[in-house]
């Protein structure tokens, strides 16, 4: 017992003992030892020595630390050491900072544990079934030690979760635990489970995860909460991150409702912690997971419906024009905004009607525009009002028309007091920093965007240059700039200008053959781009000399030839000759060959770590690979192919407009007969209604019948008998009643057969108009198209409208003979009106008197019933009763069989034991009789000294 009082601290009596030995020792302690003392201390010592001597303890002691989760899982203090060990050994967390090397080292050596541990997928299940356990000395152990296993060595760690029973479902139960530290750690357990695995992601979100996480960030104060709150956000992240189908549970669960309280911050925002930034962000960064643009465009619209619904984008829109907001949470809010408004109608409408609280007020798309062509805005704060901008222009051409309205003449403010979009961006595309040159040129490009309509408006800008000078065109003015600059300085003109001019031309031009007729007109811009693509110039000069080769292809491939010096042909023979074809195309692959193209192709955000990065627009990249290949056909296309294709779109373009007139011809004839089957099926619902309405009085009637012919038998049999007829006047009373109720019925069938015969010749009158509409075609081919299908539609509502009249006059001659019956009816009541009255009395009288007795009788059998009901219930109450205990007592009587049955495995094996103990006895002592030596004297001093060993043993253990 030495080494282990040694181990735990005391002081050793005899020589000291290597680590290795010592924990081999203690090994054997843990497997040998039948007492659960021994075994739990060493266990323990194994726990203190794990964390010093990590590599000897995993080596040694994992397979016996394992051993004892499988048998001694009754006793909760063994296991949370073992736990506790097993953490230890796998888990590389170091309070103490260690070097490089050594860290890797740790790595390693975790990952290599991790491996031995979940080569048997059973230990994971054990474990898995260990967190069922409520006690906190099992539970919070088993939780870090699963996660550490998750964090080195995730895939397959989730895979044998995944296919174990229950085994997702037994972790969500962590987060219902009223322990606050074992919930947090099993949120950072699933944070774990959920990375990367998107069939785990989707069990956990419908295994309520979405509801308790969300009640957390509500319990623990929403932002303004701790790290608990980050931890979920993580959380809510991975379960929803390129995750459609979670996305789309977490949106029919009216979760995104319950994000809104989450960004109410106030205006009063000094109080911003560490914490809460961290906490915001993490928030908005969730809310753009949900409208993403990489997202299916069917799911985010329908996200950003629900976002304007419930008012979250309107609280965005709050803090964006509050105060006090730190600037990377006014960076990440104005991504958001840009994000939750991109290509969804209603809420860009709402973005551009927003205000900022200034005096006067001005539109927040003004506000943001004025941070990003200031030079002294942080770089990021730039880039993200510019993708702001650009998505509230994707595919809004109101907003697109409303921007460049800005810069028309007509709408331009002579006062001078207010500053519009337009003029603060075309005061960033001629600004001294090239930085605002970019952002207005893109920002401008992205107004113009798929809109030839806005395209062809831009052209009506004039700029005053000069005071004295005449006015120029913006598009003028950008091709100025470009080669005025060219010619000044070139290795002076920043490239971001250059570049950023060249791509909004290129958005202008394209699809837009009167800019590119304005474009051609300025003599000097053709050999301004020839000459800026024949020249032999640096690799930084590269992408201008690409974009001009785009721009010059543009000029060709969306040339109607209005200009006679600038057409097809010849611009063609202008590039073969000054530059060549090959060259030219060339050059042209400048552009997609960049480093940065690819980058900018990738995501709509313009991201970018540092300004020199910005060079590339995501939507002019889209464009460069459409109009790539078409331009380099056009090259190299002969002047007979470009009239032949030229003359295949005119034939295009006129049977487009053949089939369009035909197809709107069509549409407006079957709104016209779906009107008129409408009309028919209305008219067959009221048939139908009044069909039953008949077939209700014929029964009524024949009721009515019956009785009459039952009183009449009644009657004759008291004339014959007592020759009374007193009863008369009572049943004349009761049939006068029915028969004027049934005249009233009468009458009602009449106005509704009056309103059915008008209706039917107000649809003879459209049918007759319908007729003469088709007697008059408007074209010959129309009517060879159309007239056959009309034909067969208003024959069918002809045989409709006959089968309905023919409906009607059965209905009336019906009518008419009940009311025939009705009369009839009438005269026989008449008849009886002498009959006697007293019989009738005494008759009702008796009936009475029997409908009392039956009453009575049926309120006696309720009473019964009610009481023998009450009496089962009774009976089932104590059936159960004694079924729970029937079933207590089986479950007592089975573990006292257990028991029994234990306990005769145990005398069974004592007395083997007993039995190999006598005869070593009589074999000892006939070998001591051979030595002839006295049998029975030293026997008893051989108990004698036994007993003085064992209680010697027994003395020793007690030690330990």
């Amino acid at each position: 017992m030495n080494f282990l009082r040694g181990v735990m601290g005391g002081q050793s009596a005899g020589p000291q003992h290597t680590e290795a030995e010592t924990i081999q020792k203690l090994c054997d302690r843990v497997a040998s030892s039948t007492l659960l003392d021994d075994r739990r201390n060493a266990v323990r010592a194994l726990k203190s020595l794990s964390k010093k001597y990590r590599l000897e303890v995993g080596i040694q002691a994992m397979e016996h630390l394992i051993h004892v989760l499988q048998m001694d899982r009754s006793d909760s203090e063994i296991i949370a050491y073992a736990l506790d060990t097993l953490y230890n050994i796998i888990s590389n967390d170091e309070e103490e900072e260690v070097e490089e090397n050594s860290a890797r080292q740790t790595e390693d050596l975790g990952s290599q544990f991790t491996e031995i541990f979940i080569k048997q997928p059973e230990n994971v299940t054990l474990l898995l079934s260990l967190l069922e356990e409520f006690d906190f000395h099992v539970r919070w152990p088993g939780v870090r030690l699963l996660t550490s296993l998750l964090k080195q060595l995730g895939p397959p760690v989730q895979q044998i979760i995944l296919v174990s029973p229950m085994g997702v479902s037994r972790l969500m139960d962590l987060l219902a635990d009223s322990r606050e530290i074992i919930r947090n750690d099993g949120v950072l357990l699933l944070q774990a489970l959920t990375r990367s695995n998107g069939a785990i992601q989707k069990i956990v979100a419908f295994e309520n995860a979405f509801e308790r996480l969300l009640d957390i960030i509500t319990d623990e104060g929403n932002s303004d909460g701790g790290i608990v709150v980050e931890d979920c956000l993580i959380l809510l992240q991975n379960l929803l991150k390129n995750n459609n189908s979670n996305q789309n549970f977490f949106k029919e669960g009216s979760y995104i409702q319950r994000m809104k309280p989450w960004f109410e911050v106030g205006d009063e925002n000094s109080g911003w912690s560490a914490q809460k930034v961290t906490n915001l962000h993490l928030m908005l960064q969730l809310v753009r997971v949900l409208v993403s643009p990489t997202n299916p465009p069917g799911a985010t619209s329908s996200c950003q419906k629900a976002m304007f619904q419930c008012g979250l984008l309107q609280q965005l829109c709050t803090i964006l024009m509050a105060t006090g907001i730190p600037a990377d949470i006014l960076t990440e809010t104005i991504n958001t905004v840009s994000e939750v408004i991109r290509g969804y109608q209603v809420n860009q409408d709402y973005f551009a009607s927003v205000n900022a609280p200034s005096n006067p007020p001005r539109p927040a798309i003004v506000v943001l525009l004025m941070s990003m062509v200031n030079e002294r805005q942080p770089f990021v704060l730039r880039c993200a009002v510019l993708y702001c901008f650009q998505c509230f222009l994707y595919k809004n051409q109101k907003g697109q028309g409303e921007i460049v309205a800005t810069l028309l003449p007509s709408t331009i403010d002579a006062t001078g007091n207010s500053v519009s979009a337009g003029q603060l961006l075309c005061g960033g595309l001629f600004s001294p920093d090239s930085l605002s040159n970019w952002c207005a040129a893109v920002a401008l490009a992205h107004a113009l965007q798929g809109n030839a309509t806005q395209k062809e408006q831009l052209l009506r800008v004039q700029l005053a240059t000069s005071i004295g000078n005449p006015p120029v065109s913006l598009l003028q003015q950008c091709t100025n700039i470009l080669s005025q600059g060219d010619k000044i300085d070139r290795r002076g003109s920043k490239i971001q200008t250059r570049v950023g001019l060249l791509m909004l031309l290129c958005t202008w031009l394209s699809s837009c053959p009167i800019a590119v007729t304005h474009f051609l007109h300025n003599s000097a811009n053709v050999p301004f781009l020839t000459g800026q693509i024949a020249e032999n110039l640096g690799e930084e000069e590269q992408l201008v000399q690409g974009l001009c080769a785009l721009l010059l292809g543009i000029s060709i491939y969306f040339n109607d030839n209005s200009l006679e010096n600038y057409m097809k042909e010849k611009l063609k023979q202008l590039i073969e000759k000054r530059i060549g074809k090959e060259n030219f195309i060339e050059k042209l692959g400048f552009i997609s060959k960049h480093e940065l193209y690819s980058r900018a192709s990738q995501k709509p955000q313009p991201n970018f770590p540092s300004p020199e990065y910005m060079i590339f627009d995501h939507e002019f990249t889209k464009l460069v690979k459409e109009l790539e290949g078409v331009i380099t056909k056009a090259i190299y296309k002969s002047s007979e192919e470009d009239k032949k294709e030229e003359e295949v779109k005119k034939t295009l373009e006129q049977h487009d407009n053949i089939v369009t007139h035909y197809k709107n011809m069509i549409r407006e004839q079957d709104l016209q007969l779906e009107e008129l089957k409408q009309q028919v099926s209305t008219l067959k619902c009221q048939n139908e209604q009044l069909q039953t309405a008949v077939t209700q009085q014929a029964s009524q009637i024949q009721q009515h019948k019956d009785q009459y012919n039952l009183l009449k038998v009644q009657l004759g049999k008291d004339s014959h008998h007592q020759g009374s007829h007193s009863d008369g006047a009572q049943v004349n009373g009761v049939q006068l009643e029915e028969v004027s109720r049934l005249r009233e019925e009468v009458e009602e069938l009449r106005s509704h057969q009056g309103l059915l015969e008008s209706q039917l010749a107000e649809k003879d009158s459209l049918i007759a108009t319908l007729k003469s509409s088709q007697a008059s075609p408007v074209n010959e081919q129309a009517s060879v198209t159309t007239s056959p299908r009309e034909s067969e539609q208003v024959v069918e509502l002809k045989q409709e409208l006959t089968a309905l009249k023919s409906q009607l006059n059965s209905q009336s001659l019906e009518i008419t003979r009940l009311q025939a019956e009705n009369h009839e009816l009438l005269q026989r009541a008449e008849a009886l009106a002498k009959s006697g009255e007293s019989e009738a009395a005494a008759k009702t009288a008796d009936a009475e008197g029997r409908l009392s007795a039956l009453l009575q009788e049926t309120k006696e059998l309720k009473n019964e019933i009610k009481a023998l009901s009450e009496e089962k219930t009774a009976i089932k109450k104590q059936l159960d009763s004694s079924n729970s205990t029937i079933a207590i007592l089986q479950t007592e009587k089975d573990k006292l069989d257990l028991e029994v049955t234990d306990s005769k495995k145990e005398q069974d094996d004592l007395l083997v034991l007993l039995a190999d103990q006598d005869q070593k006895i009589l074999s000892l002592k006939s070998k001591l009789k051979n030595l002839g030596h006295p049998v029975e004297e030293e026997d008893e001093s051989g108990d004698q000294e036994d007993d003085d060993d064992e209680m010697d043993d027994g003395d020793k253990d007690q030690d330990i």
